[in-house]
């Protein structure tokens, strides 16, 4: 596409943004009103056609085709800016729902990652891609009011939200120092997995930086994450609130640990808790860590007292103190990081899938695709999480297929198909570590063995929640004891598991 198309689209784009973000909020419709949603629905077909026309008019710019590229996109973006201003006149119109539609069209538009040069793809002129979120990138920098539709949480900018207040600034201060590591590993780790957690984000129309924040701050991106407390996956559900979302059990593979459903499940939390505390992000945020009936409680109906007020602020436990700024903070760097000095990498984050031509646990993989692309780490991590359903352990067979990052695709054919690495890597894999008898038993004395009890599974069981009435095993104490493995934990009504004594 064009640097002059560029600009033209940007144009007017700007201007139906700015109708849009300067419609004055329409006021309640009288109790005797009805609501219509034939009329929304007719709105919201008009912007997902006007999102189509929007699209077809890029494509023509980038073929070439300047003046009907403009007539097209200019076509759109008028009736959609008329669809959102009648929106705001029909009681069941969700006008949030248009401002994520213009932020989808500008992402199309404006070098987002949509439209970038992958590899393999003949880009030309193809502009490199824009961080989407804060002034790193040039174009929020250049139009401030373009990052307004980066950031929106319920009709406020999220930087307008976030109080930089003494505990959110020595979140970022910590994030910054001795948790920088983490920061960025939880940044990679995200980036590889954003095609499946972002859409389920943006389509409930929740702010991206707020997502990279409660990811940093729960498991820095690690799918497979199990807190001591049975909270599991990128998000850390615990299973009865998983199961109120929609996270059960398939095949015996624990759906929290699945990245795409986790964040969906974690966008129909919030969303129904902002409700409750009337879009008050602080309060919201504390209920995730520490319940939301304990922060009804102490913040009142609706929301009607701060988190940071002293009633609240130090009601709640000092774990739910520290996690609700860090959560903030993270978010806050997520969209500032020139502001503090701060660079994230570049992610070439591209979907991409593999076919086994010979089987191959994750773990061979890791070892045979090795550091290329620059993953200093190697890939085992992001395998995982693209994969959490798989033992990384166990060998699939040939002809199963993985989700990669893109980039993985030629490596793969190159290296791991066949050859010496996957045959190293096999050779690694199948090797057997001897298991030295105890000390006692070598010199021909007893061994004392420790104490375990039985526990008979029934029906509605996790492993989750037997760890919880064991008296302080955690879920891998009790895995380890029953040669149980992650993700899945498989566990069936009707049998017998040993709980050992974790004496804590």
């Amino acid at each position: 596409m064009s640097d002059r198309s560029h600009v033209i689209a940007t144009a007017i784009l700007l201007a139906c943004l700015t109708a849009c973000a300067g419609t004055a909020p329409h006021k309640p419709p009288p109790a005797v009103a009805k609501v219509d949603d034939a009329a929304a629905n007719a709105l919201y077909e008009r912007l997902d056609q006007d999102g189509r026309r929007y699209a077809a008019g890029l494509d023509m710019a980038r073929a070439g085709n300047t003046q009907q590229a403009q007539n097209e996109i200019k076509a759109a973006l008028d009736d959609l800016r008329s669809a959102a201003t009648s929106c705001a006149s029909v009681a069941a119109c969700d006008q949030q729902r248009f401002v994520a539609g213009f932020d989808a069209l500008l992402r199309q538009g404006i070098g987002s990652r949509s439209d970038q040069t992958v590899e393999g793809d003949s880009g030309g002129d193809t502009p490199e891609a824009t961080v989407e979120a804060g002034e790193t990138s040039p174009v929020v920098s250049s139009v401030p009011q373009l990052g307004r539709t980066m950031t929106l949480l319920k009709g406020r900018e999220l930087s307008d939200i976030i109080a930089m207040n003494g505990p959110v600034k020595a979140a970022l201060e910590e994030w910054l120092t001795q948790y920088r590591p983490n920061l960025m590993d939880a940044y990679e780790n995200y980036e590889y997995m954003r095609y499946l957690m972002w859409p389920e984000y943006e389509k409930a129309g929740l702010p991206e930086a707020l997502l990279f924040g409660m990811l940093a701050k729960e498991s820095g991106g690690k799918v497979h994450a199990v807190s001591r407390s049975g909270a599991s996956g990128p998000l850390q559900f615990m299973y009865a609130t998983g199961l109120r979302f929609g996270l059960g059990s398939v095949d015996g593979f624990d759906q929290r640990f699945d990245a795409k459903l986790a964040a969906r499940a974690n966008a129909a939390y919030l969303n129904e808790q902002l409700a409750i505390f009337n879009n008050n992000i602080e309060l919201v945020i504390g209920a995730y860590n520490g319940g939301e009936g304990a922060m009804q409680r102490r913040a009142g109906k609706g929301g009607a007292v701060s988190f940071w007020d002293p009633q609240v602020y130090y009601a709640v436990s000092q774990e739910t103190r520290e996690y609700v700024p860090m959560v903030l903070a993270a978010a806050w760097l997520f969209m500032h990081p020139e502001r503090y000095n701060l660079e994230f990498p570049k992610i070439p984050g591209h979907p991409g899938s593999i076919t086994l031509k010979r089987p191959a646990s994750i773990a061979e993989l890791t070892v045979c695709l090795g550091q290329d692309g620059n993953m200093h780490d190697g890939w085992f991590r992001t395998l995982r999480n693209l994969n959490p359903q798989l033992d990384p352990q166990r060998p699939e067979p040939a002809g199963a297929k993985l989700q990669v990052p893109l980039q993985l695709e030629k490596v793969y054919t190159r290296d791991c198909a066949d050859g010496r690495w996957p045959t190293l890597a096999a050779d690694l894999h199948s090797a057997v570590v001897p298991t030295p008898p105890p000390v006692a038993l070598a010199q021909g004395q007893p061994v004392a063995r420790p104490k375990t009890k039985s526990v008979l599974v029934r029906k509605g069981d996790s492993l989750a929640s037997i760890a919880r009435h064991s008296g302080g095993c955690s879920v891998q104490d009790i895995a380890a004891a029953n040669g149980l493995r992650a993700p899945r934990y498989a566990i069936k009504p009707g049998q017998t598991l040993k709980v050992p004594s974790c004496g804590r």
